[in-house]
C-alpha cells in the first residue's frame, strides 16, 4: 500500500479490497487472482465511498481476469457481503440508490459537474452516525426523488435535481462533529458555489460549481484560509 493515506489503513489483512477477493473466490471457485496495489490518497472513514469503490475495482479487475461480465450476479452477491454500497461502484454509473443500497435503479448520465472536496481531517464512524439519526429498524426517511435525472441533461438541470434532495445524515454528523458545520459555511462562502452538501455520512463535505476555473479557485481559497484541512478538487460525472 501507499498514498498519503496509507498509514491510517490499519491492518492489510482486512482491507476491502482482499474481502472482495476472498468473497468472490467462495462463490467461483478455481477463481483467477493476482496481486493488488492501493494507492491510498482518499482520508479514511470520510464518506467518501473509498474503501467500497476500491472493493468494486478489485471485483472489476478479478471479472476481467476471469472472463466474467460485470451483470454477473456473483459479482454483485459478492459486493452486497463487503457493504451496501459496493454494487452501485462496480459498474461505475451514477444511480439512485434506495433500502440499504441494494435496490439500484437505471443508470443515470450526469454532465460534468466540477466539484470540490473538503475534510477537516475527521474519521467519522458510519454506523455512530446512523445511531445518532435513530431510525427504528425497518423506518426510512422521507423525501428524495421518486426518478431519475433525465438523459441528457445539462448542468442547471442537474443542480436543481440534485438541489432536491437533502443528506439526511447531515444533521447527526454535525452532532457528532461540529467542524463539518465550519467547512459548509466555509464552502458556501466561496464565489460561485452552487450547491454545497456533506458527502454519505461525512465528514467531507463536497461543494459543485458552474466551471472548473471556479472550482479551482475555491480550491486555492479553502487550502490557502485552512491549512490544516483535506482540500482537493475533482470532476464528478
Amino acid at each position: 500500500m501507499a498514498g498519503s493515506h496509507a498509514g491510517l489503513l490499519g491492518d492489510a489483512t482486512e482491507n476491502l479490497i482482499l474481502k472482495a477477493h476472498r468473497e468472490l473466490k467462495t462463490r467461483i471457485p478455481g477463481l483467477r487472482g493476482g496481486v493488488f496495489s492501493l494507492h491510498k490518497n482518499l482520508p479514511v472513514a470520510a464518506g467518501l465511498g473509498g474503501g467500497s469503490s476500491d472493493a468494486a475495482a478489485a471485483l472489476r479487475l478479478l471479472a476481467r481476469l476471469n472472463e466474467l461480465t460485470l451483470d454477473d450476479p456473483r459479482l454483485r452477491e459478492a459486493g452486497e457481503a463487503i457493504g451496501s454500497d459496493v454494487p452501485v461502484c462496480i459498474e461505475r454509473k451514477a444511480r439512485i440508490m434506495r433500502g440499504r443500497g441494494e435496490n439500484l435503479g437505471p443508470a443515470m448520465v450526469l454532465p460534468p459537474l466540477p466539484a470540490v472536496l473538503v475534510n477537516p481531517r475527521l474519521a467519522l464512524s458510519t454506523p455512530a452516525v446512523f445511531g445518532k439519526l435513530g431510525l427504528r429498524p425497518g423506518e426510512s426517511v422521507a423525501g428524495g426523488h421518486a426518478s431519475e435525472l433525465p438523459s441528457g441533461a445539462d448542468y442547471a438541470a442537474a443542480l436543481s435535481y440534485l438541489a432536491g434532495a437533502a443528506n439526511d445524515l447531515e444533521p447527526p454528523a454535525i452532532g457528532l462533529a461540529p467542524a463539518i458545520e465550519e467547512v459548509i459555511d466555509a464552502l458556501t462562502a466561496t464565489e460561485g458555489a452552487d450547491l454545497v452538501r456533506m458527502s454519505g455520512s461525512g465528514a467531507t463535505v463536497f461543494a459543485l460549481y458552474g466551471s472548473e476555473a471556479a472550482a479551482a479557485a475555491a480550491t486555492g481559497r479553502m487550502a490557502a484560509e485552512h491549512a490544516g484541512w483535506w482540500v482537493t478538487t475533482t470532476m464528478l460525472r
